[in-house]
């Protein structure tokens, strides 16, 4: 048993792996600081990522290592969360209030993209951080009936707008503005004139997170907003199915070419798990999401099941991760959100905030 000191501790510390970062404490630059009194310890973390539903299990790991390597009596673990700004494309500048934005993404509609974007932005929500979710289909806008909100923003100077706030999450969407039968006959420019608007018009608040529900498909459309957005990292949606498949292949592409780091992919409706008999089938065929992320280099985040509990939620504006917070679904969601958070967190910081402003007068 070596002598408790802190460079004893830290050497303990820096043992022990983050599971989201793959980084130990230490090299994460966690380790904030270490107080030893005899045979008791009080330690400070900061993770750069929202993981509340992960800090109890961490800090079992650690005060069992402490015990068990030190024999320290008693571990005082106190763990903050400290999210900060990443970089986003060169030639577009992060929003005001905004810290980051995460563009989720499909190659195809129907793979249950907007879905998956919600309970996301609700399960990064739920992990500690604060978030917004931006609506970018205006051809097709989803998210006034999945967050149950129809109320029209309101605006307080006339010119800008507030956002609606629908289950703690800061929300815009075309369709607030419109009824919801409305078709929008708009060409590719007023879309992206619109969309734009939405996005620097809207008074959002100290988001740590905002997720972007990208229209499907990689047309221009797609492809100028992803040039004209500021995006710190992009999901892939799909299913198993190679036909979906094929389509996410072009999104991952797309985001490629505008140099957007790709987050990860999530596999949704993975398997259907019967609700009579239980039986587990993969009806949209097997391992195809992991199979694209071992052929790109780029992490599967997680899979989920088809399950109606997923689907009758979004009908009814009340999203799972929302309204059955305990459920496995609901714990599945929140872990993709801490991997795609932590993935984030090791891509390049934006210290364009800490820059002074240079404010040349005539004298």
């Amino acid at each position: 048993m070596s002598e408790l000191n802190r460079e004893s501790v830290e050497a303990i510390l820096a043992k022990i792996t983050d599971p989201y970062l793959r980084q130990d404490l230490s090299a994460a630059n966690a380790i904030k600081s270490v107080k030893i009194d005899k045979d008791k310890v009080e330690i400070d973390l900061v993770l750069g990522y929202p993981a509340e539903g992960y800090h109890g299990e961490l800090i079992t790991v650690i005060q069992d290592k402490l015990r068990a390597d030190a024999g320290v009596a008693a571990a005082n673990i106190h763990i903050k969360t400290n999210i900060t700004p990443h970089s986003v494309q060169k030639g577009v500048h992060l929003l005001p209030n905004v810290k980051n934005t995460i563009a989720i993404a499909s190659g195809k509609g129907g793979v249950g993209k907007s879905t998956t974007a919600i309970n996301l932005a609700l399960a990064l929500q739920a992990e500690g951080a604060n978030v917004g979710i931006l609506d970018a289909d205006i051809y097709g806008p989803s998210q006034p009936r999945m967050l149950g909100c129809h109320s029209k923003p309101d605006t307080m100077d006339g010119k800008t707008v507030e956002p609606n706030i629908s289950y703690g999450l800061q929300t815009m969407s075309i369709g607030y503005l419109i009824e919801e039968d409305t078709p929008m006959i708009w060409r590719g420019p007023m879309v992206t004139s619109a969309l734009e608007q939405l996005l620097h018009d809207t008074n959002w608040v100290d988001l740590d997170y905002l997720v972007i529900d990208l229209p499907p498909g990689t047309g221009d459309i797609q492809l100028t907003l992803c040039q004209k957005i500021p995006v710190s990292g992009a999901i892939i949606v799909t299913t198993p199915q190679d036909i979906a498949l094929l389509d996410a292949k072009k999104g991952l592409k797309m985001f490629e070419k505008v140099a957007v780091p790709v987050l990860g992919i999530i596999e949704n409706m993975s398997t259907h798990i019967c609700s009579q008999c239980g039986h587990e089938e993969h009806i949209f065929g097997a391992g195809g999401g992991e199979r694209m992320s071992k052929q790109y280099g780029v992490e599967l985040l997680g899979a989920l099941p088809l399950d109606i509990t997923i689907r009758e939620g979004a009908d009814e504006g009340k999203p799972t991760v929302a309204m059955q917070p305990d459920s496995p679904i609901s714990k599945i969601y929140r872990e993709i959100a801490r991997r795609a958070a932590a993935k984030l967190a090791l891509q390049a910081k934006d210290y364009t905030s800490k820059f002074p402003k240079i404010v040349v007068e005539n004298n």
